[in-house]
């Protein structure tokens, strides 16, 4: 079903787009997904074109990110996300009981929505807040130290219509506006900004440093934060210092070379080895290293890193035949490609593989899929081999 994006969203999309350098649009990417998936609930297919076509990316480019991160939904969520650690720290202190009481409560499980689309469930690797395990998040905002009966208590008042005070931060919200939040909007509802002190288990580990007079030697909590402009002076300052410590050159000994009767001795006096003058003809000899390997030579001064891009990709006039491990390409008449031959044929390329739909990677569909299928079985049944056989093969490839 196609969407159509509300005149709002569009120009809180052009306003997260100004955030950033005009060449640099694209790292306006994750922002503008949490934009959509505050309209819809989730990173629809409608969302991805969206955000493909306002950055003028392809689609696949947009999915790709979508589908890596996990605050991006791809399928229709709850108002209320609800997420339970499962992990180390939190499952030795109850955490997979917590899960398992909610999953059997709502009848749902991870990454699953109840019937009335209020509540999703999920179990979350990591939450980032071991000492206040066992966790849970309602929307990324924190419950801590709960129990069966404590989540279930959370959960039976957001189905009634309720809004149960996190632990620490301000009150709930759904995940819609939490989106709109994330995207980089500031949340006008009233009560939606508060303050969240740190709790105890935090502060256990400086009261026990206050305690016992721990401290790192030489810190003073009063230092104001120097500004840039007396940061910089104060670098200027310590490098002059610097320069002005170091030691003189010592001046190159001009006073010739006296003999025993206080005369200058004469070159090629005995004892006395007159100065060579350097041959700029002849090389320098290399230490020797003790490997049997033919020396070769390089093929100029180029940087380590340009060399490897060009061996990789090398055309008239970048590719260096004696390079190591460079080979010109030719085409059938033994003829080296013209310059930008490379460029041209990757351009060709990417204009041949149109954008998939659905942030799916370009060829990804059924007609291709059922194509291979043919041309495999095709394959097998000319070789007289059974499909347990075409298996056994493919297992062994």
């Amino acid at each position: 079903m196609s969407v159509v994006f509300t005149d709002e969203t569009r120009e809180r999309a052009r306003e997260i787009i100004a955030r950033y350098p005009a060449d640099r649009s694209r790292s306006a990417l994750l922002p503008l997904l949490h934009l959509v998936q505050a309209e819809e609930g989730y990173v629809s297919p409608a969302g991805v074109a969206f955000c493909a076509e306002v950055l003028g990316l392809n689609k696949a480019q947009v999915g790709a990110v979508a589908t890596f991160y996990t605050m991006y939904k791809r399928k229709p969520t709850g108002d209320f996300l609800v997420s339970v650690c499962t992990n180390t720290m939190c499952n030795v202190l109850g955490g997979q009981e917590v899960y398992d009481t909610l999953s059997e409560h709502l009848g749902v499980g991870h990454d699953e929505t109840t019937a009335d689309g209020t509540i999703t469930l999920e179990h979350a690797e990591c939450l980032a807040a071991c000492d206040y395990g066992p966790v849970m998040t309602v929307n990324y905002d924190f419950f801590d130290g709960v129990d069966p009966s404590t989540a279930v208590g959370v959960i039976d008042e957001l189905r009634a219509g309720g809004r149960p005070m996190p632990t620490r931060g301000a009150r709930l919200c759904t995940l819609k506006e939490m989106a709109v939040q994330l995207a980089g909007f500031a949340d006008e509802r009233d009560g939606a900004v508060a303050d969240g002190g740190p709790g105890e288990p935090t502060l256990r580990g400086l009261r026990l440093a206050q305690q016992h007079g721990v401290s790192v030697p030489g810190f003073d909590p009063n230092t104001p934060i120097r500004s840039k402009a007396e940061a910089d002076r104060a670098a200027a300052e310590a490098k002059a210092k610097a320069e002005a410590a170091k030691p003189a050159p010592a001046e190159a000994a001009a006073a010739p070379v006296k003999g025993g009767d206080g005369a200058s001795a004469p070159t090629g006096a005995a004892g006395i080895e007159p100065a060579k003058p350097a041959d700029a003809t002849e090389p320098a000899k290399p230490a020797d290293t003790g490997s049997t390997a033919p020396d070769v030579k390089a093929p100029d001064d180029k940087s380590p890193q340009v060399r490897t891009a060009e061996t990789r990709q090398p055309d008239a006039d970048t590719a260096v035949p004696d390079a190591p491990g460079t080979k010109v390409p030719t085409d059938d008449t033994g003829t080296a490609p013209a310059a930008g031959d490379a460029r041209s044929a990757e351009a060709a390329g990417v204009a041949a593989n149109a954008p998939a739909g659905d942030g799916k990677p370009a060829g990804d569909d059924a007609g291709a899929q059922e194509r291979n299928l043919t041309e495999a079985k095709a394959d097998t049944d000319a070789d007289g081999a059974g499909p347990a056989d075409a298996s056994e093969t493919g297992a062994q490839k």
